[in-house]
Order: C-alpha cells, then structure tokens, then sequence
C-alpha cells in the first residue's frame, strides 16, 4: 500500500517543529532542552570531574558516560520506572554518536557525565536525546570540534524517505525501516547509523542524503539557541 500523505500532514521531507533551549538545569555544568514536535528530551552534563574508582581511570584522556532513560509518564503504555534493556543500549549508542565530537585530551583520569531524560515521547526519542546531549556538552564548555545533530528517517519500501517519523509512522502498518542517524555537520562525518526493519542499498543511500539535508536545520536550531545565552558567540561550531 503507497504511503502518499502523511499522518500530520507534513511534507515527507519535513522535520516536526523543533525548541532548543539551553541552561535549563541551574545546578548542572551544561544543560539543554530539545523538542521535536511531541518528543521532549532533557539532558545534564556534570563534569569533567574525577573518576572514581580510579581503577576505571583513563591517564592518557577523560572518558565519557551517557545515561539515557525514558520516564514512566512520558508514555501511554505501562512502563516500569528505571533503567531497562533499551535504556541500556540507548545510553551506548548516545555516548558512540557523540564521543567524535569531544575532545578529552586535557582531562586525563576525568569523567563527563551525560544524564539524557525524555519527558515525552512521540518517537525519534534517542535522536531527541542526541540532540539535546551535544547542546548541553557545549553549554557545559567541554571542548568540542562540532555540534552533533541526529533524526530519525522513515524508509518505506519500493515508495520513499520519511524525515523525522512520529509514533503513527513508526507503527505504518505497511512496513517502513526506522533509520535514526547523526552526523557533525561541519565535516558530514556519520556518527550513528542504524535501522530497523528492510531496505534496499539505494534506499538507503538515498535516505542518508535526505537525511543530512535534514541535519542541517537541527543544527540552525543548535546554534540559535547557543546564540539566545551566549549573545554574541560567533557561527564556528
């Protein structure tokens, strides 16, 4: 079954209406907001601080650790509060997507902590956290060499690439292969690809040009919020 209108209505290149706000938890190093029409993410950096115990230490660099969890209000189905198994390996593929970016060369024996916390989710929620995550990494001063940018692309088979799916989409009874990927604008360098579901080589590729098309608008987003803080803070991110 073709898949020619969307359920929101949104052109099928289009992103859901973005907010990005920065400083948004007084107490944390660096934090942010990031929304992707219903999908809220909120992250908090802590660090660099020491590592403890010291056996886990790094004496070339600091290392990173992302914490990822979906809160049990933030969904219309039953979901225990706490860490669960996809939780767990949101967490790894947030900390993979974003540690390109860093540089933690000058922070040896140290640890960044990344506490990611959707507070509502309507789909693409890690690509929200992602989002969200290099924000607050940024607000927090940690050095870095991009910004990170991520959405979540639909591909239906045999028809066309979906931009920034929401739950509707993601459930398409007619199939569609969920694609979440980020990329460092600047370079294009991919930091994150995966998908669930089937597709064609050229579907994907296709889909991944699309995409960073898509990445660039996040981005504008990024920026501009940086820029409502920090004023004059130049375009070089």
């Amino acid at each position: 079954m073709a898949y020619t209108k969307r359920f929101d209505g949104r052109k099928f290149d289009e992103i859901r209406e973005m907010e990005a706000k920065v400083g948004v938890i007084k107490s944390a190093d660096g934090s942010a907001m990031f929304r992707m029409g219903k999908t809220i993410a909120i992250a908090a950096v802590r660090g660099p601080r020491n590592l403890h115990p010291r056996f886990l230490q790094n004496p070339e660099k600091g290392i990173l650790r992302c914490n990822y969890d979906l809160m049990s209000f933030s969904v219309n189905e039953r979901k225990r509060p706490g860490p669960s198994r996809r939780s767990q390996e949101v967490s790894l593929v947030t900390e993979k997507a974003l540690l390109p970016a860093l540089n933690l060369d000058d922070f040896p024996n140290s640890v960044v902590d990344v506490f990611v916390q959707i507070l509502q989710a309507d789909a693409g929620t890690r690509c929200a956290g992602i989002n969200a995550a290099s924000l607050a990494l940024a607000d927090a001063g940690v050095p870095m060499s991009d910004l990170i940018c991520a959405v979540a692309t639909g591909i239906i088979h045999k028809d066309k690439a979906v931009i920034d799916i929401n739950k509707e989409e993601e459930d398409y009874e007619g199939g569609m292969a969920d694609t979440p990927l980020a990329i460092m604008p600047h370079s294009g360098r991919i930091t994150l690809l995966q998908m669930d579901g089937e597709a064609s080589r050229e579907e994907i590729k296709s889909a991944i040009e699309k995409t960073k098309e898509a990445c660039m608008k996040i981005r504008d987003v990024q920026v501009n919020a940086l820029k409502k803080k920090y004023g004059g803070i130049k375009d070089e991110i």
